[in-house]
């Protein structure tokens, strides 16, 4: 359902990641994952000799995190510290390379790349939400928030206690949001001599009841300047109410900071198309480009639009995987973006054609390879700067060889804490399907592991539903946190995920109770033939469509499991549809509203409510309380079942949690609750 990191030195083979060599003694525990510092950010220098990066640190007493910021010489590998009292977020560099730029308190800041020089650069009232500099240095975009449409006191003013919301379109609420009349806009302002000239400067959607950046996740990403300066593209949905709820068709605007007016870029291109990038010398600018509205997790393709020829073209069009991010290279030839290839995330470099015509297969090179995720993109000279993790080891900054794909650790925040821990073996391993496919699945191993002995098994079900289950590190799905509680997981790439090419993508939507739980079982049923599997002492775990799994599995799996845990999954379809917010998603996966005729499968045979009668499984619920993508009636209606039934069951309800969960004590009392549920029914 959603469109959500680090490596370390490990010793990588083709097939297996193992932390062999290392002499550890302790094994993860939550409070040692809430301890690790997550390392963010990585972005080069104008000049590539630096790279600034941020370290978020979180403490478990203050129940909250703090991002310092650093910066790294590529060329003698000293490191500096930016001294702040605050957290700060969102940094970057100036154009010229002189100053280091961030935003702290809600404004923007700047300071020496030694960190002297502190100066606060805006003073905006309300506060910013993300800048870019024109690389002409004279100015700058901003967004902040914005009131254009009305609330409940503009309507009744002469009852400013009234506890009301008055609704009378759809898009009400978003992700975690109640819609209260405002909108992010995006300013333009004057920068001179280190400060904003103009006050606020213009607003360039002046009236507009729309966001840039997007909601819920957008951020500078969705706007970029020009290398003349001359032009703002910027990403936004320029629908609202039913229409925005159904449709996902973002538009690229060029905004002409000189005549300031603005023209549709994408104008009949129906799908998202986001993350604009200008290539070096303006003459062309490329963004990711989804064909179908209303398919979120539709094929993202690298589009380009020459402006002398006035003609786009569709570069990745014939490349049968999906690009998640790119950057250009030095000049308008090269491009390099990240992609997910058989559940691991790597960099390829790909030539962009002088005749401006769709690229062959062998015009794309695979830089990198090995079991890992690459998840970011910064380029300096002959090297790729990029954030790498791996499931047993966070995030990390590494340089990476463009030519050779070696890469080369530069930060190593957790190195010491790494030093200590044990960390399972990760097996790569493939199942035959069903339909006669071969499918990749993560297993999972404890860290002393033993052969001979048989250990509790749990199948993790991946969420999404077509988010990969590459070599994230998660601070919740956390598998060696699970294998360090001496469970085995397996961790199936079943129907519905990228990185095994478009049709294997696809075949989920419609079809989400059908060949992807037969994907599961599959799994399941294969490690459970080992001897060291305790095939009496199985559990399933899983979020969002993986808590649509667990909830499904739970009616149909024919006594295999002895234990279920559902965080945020979607239990009845038809409650789901008439409470979601983003109903483009549900009407694509699912086939429709339950009204139609005939009536989609989701409603009838994949709809988990009607097997509740099958249930005789221990199940633990979770459920956020602000989550408006499964709202709170999922987990509440799929635990008063199993109550009623007598099915041995408990509710963990986080009631300022959404989607996820993302407060340290929180966080805490999740894994915690997690085990507990899980040694009881299994150990």
């Amino acid at each position: 359902m959603m469109k959500t990191y680090r490596n370390f030195w490990l010793i990588m083979l083709s097939c297996v990641i193992s932390w062999g060599g290392v002499k550890a003694q302790d094994k993860l525990t939550p409070e040692k994952l809430w301890e690790l510092g997550r390392v963010n950010g990585g972005i080069v220098s104008p000049d590539g000799k630096s790279v600034l990066y941020g370290v978020a640190n979180y403490d478990l007493s203050s129940n909250s995190g703090k991002n310092a910021l650093f910066v790294k010489s590529l060329k003698d590998g000293s490191t500096t510290q930016i001294k702040l009292e605050n957290s700060a977020g969102q940094p970057g560099w100036t154009p010229d390379g002189t100053k280091i730029t961030f935003i702290l308190k809600g404004q923007l800041w700047e300071a020496n790349p030694d960190g002297s020089g502190l100066k606060q650069v805006s003073q905006v009232k309300g506060g910013i939400t993300s800048y870019q500099y024109a690389p002409t240095m004279d100015k700058i975009a901003y967004s902040k928030n914005v009131k254009v449409g009305q609330n409940t006191l503009d309507q009744h003013p002469d009852l400013p206690k009234a506890e009301v919301k008055i609704i009378d379109d759809l898009m009400y609420r978003h992700w975690d949001q109640w819609s209260d009349g405002f909108h992010s806009h995006l300013f333009l302002v004057e920068y001179k001599n280190g400060s904003l000239q103009e006050g606020e400067g213009v607003d360039i959607m002046q009236g507009e009841a729309f966001d840039t950046p997007t909601k819920p996740f957008g951020g500078a990403e969705d706007y970029t300047f020009s290398p003349d300066g001359k032009f703002l593209a910027y990403v936004c949905k320029k629908k609202s109410g039913k229409e925005y709820a159904i449709s996902t068709n973002t538009d690229i605007y060029l905004y002409d900071t000189g005549h300031k007016t603005t023209k549709n870029l994408t104008e009949g291109m129906m799908g998202y198309d986001t993350h604009p990038l200008f290539s070096p010398d303006g003459s062309r600018i490329a963004w990711l480009s989804m064909a179908r509205d209303g398919y979120e997790s539709d094929k993202n393709e690298i589009a380009v639009y020459d402006f002398s020829r006035k003609e786009k073209v569709m570069l990745t069009h014939d490349w049968d995987e999906t690009v998640s991010s790119f950057i250009w290279g030095k000049n308008k030839s090269k491009i390099y973006f990240l992609a997910t290839v058989n559940a691991t995330g790597q960099l390829f470099e790909m030539k962009v054609p002088s005749n401006f015509e769709k690229i062959k297969e062998d015009n794309i090179r695979q830089i990198t390879t090995g079991t890992h995720n690459y998840l970011s993109l910064g380029i300096t000279g002959s090297s790729l700067i990029s954030l790498k993790q791996s499931m047993s080891a966070p995030t990390e900054l590494y340089q990476v060889d463009i030519k050779t794909g070696s890469s080369q650790a530069l930060t190593f925040e957790n190195a010491e804490v790494l030093r200590k821990l044990k960390m399972g073996k990760v097996e790569r391993r493939m199942v035959k399907t069903t339909d006669g496919k071969e499918m990749l699945v993560w297993v999972i191993l404890p860290p002393d592991f033993d052969p001979n002995k048989k250990y509790p098994t749990l199948l993790y079900c991946q969420g999404g539903p077509q988010s990969p289950v590459s070599q994230f590190f998660s601070y919740r799905w956390n598998f060696q946190l699970m294998a360090a509680n001496d469970y085995i997981i397996v961790a199936p790439n079943r129907r519905g995920l990228p990185g095994f090419g478009r049709e294997w993508n696809e075949a989920i939507s419609g079809d989400w109770g059908g060949q992807s739980m037969k994907d599961y079982l599959a799994a399941i049923d294969d490690v459970a033939k080992e001897p060291y599997v305790d095939a009496n002492r199985l559990g399933c775990v899983g979020a969002s469509y993986g808590g649509y799994s667990v909830f499904m599995l739970a009616g149909i799996h024919d006594q295999r499991f002895k234990a279920f845990i559902a965080h945020d999954g979607l239990f009845d379809m038809k409650s789901w549809y008439g409470t979601t917010e983003e109903l483009f998603f549900a009407n694509w996966d699912l086939g429709g509203p339950y009204w139609e005729e005939p009536k989609p499968k989701a409603y009838t045979k994949f709809n988990p409510s009607n097997y509740v009668q099958n249930w005789d499984t221990p199940i633990l619920i979770i459920q956020g309380g602000m989550d408006f993508r499964v709202p709170i009636e999922q987990g509440l209606e799929a635990f008063q079942a199993a109550q009623l039934r007598g099915i041995p069951s408990k509710l963990l309800y986080f009631p300022e949690e959404n989607h996820w969960i993302l407060t340290p004590q929180n966080g805490i009392v999740w894994q915690r609750e997690f085990f507990n549920w899980l040694d009881r029914w299994l150990k």
